[in-house]
């Protein structure tokens, strides 16, 4: 009985083992459509985690959040601002899956605990331009016939949509935020695959989703993931807070092997890590993952070193997110 116990046993973990392993599959370009398929796969078989649409893009994709823990105090980690970083949303996923496999099992992941998360919450928001991904995947089927003659003109009539940023109406989200935005360059002056701040902030509805979605989960510490250049900002008019934000870049910078960013003394924002640093006056980053490579997304094949670079961002982020709020409250 002992030994037919022992079987099941063996069996269970191995089908578990198996079924997980479908989920997050980094051998292939990681689309819209595959990372619904995923947070169905999770959300069905974990209890620990809470989906949630927190908005909509111009073309009505879902902009999903995704809560792990059962803290009161979130974090926030979000992917692919940008068409080309897809790179970024393949990652956040595949930190969901891995903390949350171990949370809900009670079981180490890698060489952490997870306990953390039963203070602090991490709230992933894989993929924030979902229609910019799913152009620079150049899958322009998914677009009405009248706009894609649109993008193609915001292309340089280029067919080869691999150098795409923009949003589906060729704002560039990073350039949309309420902070430094007046001081961005007005170039391009319309929309275009890259840089074009639009014609006043909040002006994207993905960026309108994320403010408003910012504003309600109130995180003690929030991170914008990038593509490319392994390196890490975190420098924006932190005022009396430079010292306690610098600590914490320093730590992740240790921890991924990434450069700290030197950004210039008259450096100009619009970006979600300058709003966020102003708005709220707590530690935001933008992390760049991948070596550079030019105006495309990283290739599969550094997926994975970039992976063993930032496994535990989630969860060292969440342990300074509580160190914060005991500092605060010892006050």
């Amino acid at each position: 009985m002992k030994k037919l116990l022992c079987i099941l046993l063996l069996l269970s973990f191995r089908f578990e083992n198996a079924s997980l392993a479908k989920i997050v599959d980094t051998n292939k370009p990681y689309s819209y459509d595959l990372m619904k398929q995923d947070i169905v796969s999770i959300e069905k078989k974990y209890k620990v985690v809470k989906v949630k649409k927190i908005g909509k893009t111009h073309f009505g994709r879902t902009i999903y959040g995704i809560k792990l823990g059962k803290g009161k105090q979130n974090i926030v980690l979000i992917g692919a601002h940008h068409g080309r970083e897809w790179m970024t949303s393949m990652l956040l996923m595949k930190q969901l899956k891995g903390y949350t496999y171990a949370y809900e099992n009670q079981t180490n992941f890698g060489s952490l605990t997870t306990d953390i998360l039963d203070d602090v919450s991490i709230w992933f928001i894989p993929m924030l331009n979902p229609d910019g991904v799913t152009i620079q995947q150049n899958d322009l089927n998914q677009f009405p016939n009248k706009h894609r003659k649109c993008l193609l003109a915001m292309n340089e009539k280029l067919e080869d949509f691999d150098r795409w940023k923009a949003n589906g109406l060729g704002l560039d989200l990073n350039r949309q935020y309420p902070a430094g935005w007046r001081e961005l360059s007005n170039q391009p002056d319309s929309p275009y695959y890259q840089f074009y701040r639009g014609k006043k902030p909040l002006e994207a509805e993905e960026v309108k989703a994320l403010t408003r979605f910012i504003r309600k989960i109130n995180p003690v510490i929030a991170v914008a993931y990038h593509s490319a250049g392994r390196e890490i900002f975190w420098n924006y008019h932190n005022g009396k807070h430079l010292k306690r934000d610098k600590r914490i870049a320093k730590k992740i910078s240790k921890l991924t092997g990434y450069e700290l960013g030197k950004p210039p003394k008259q450096a100009i924002g619009g970006g979600f890590t300058d709003w966020f640093i102003t708005k709220y006056q707590r530690p935001a980053m933008t992390i760049e993952i991948s070596p550079l490579v030019g105006e495309t997304s990283p290739p599969l094949e550094v997926f994975e070193s970039e992976w063993e670079s930032n496994k535990y961002v989630g969860l060292i982020l969440a342990e300074e997110a509580k160190n914060l709020s005991k500092a605060k409250t010892s006050r």
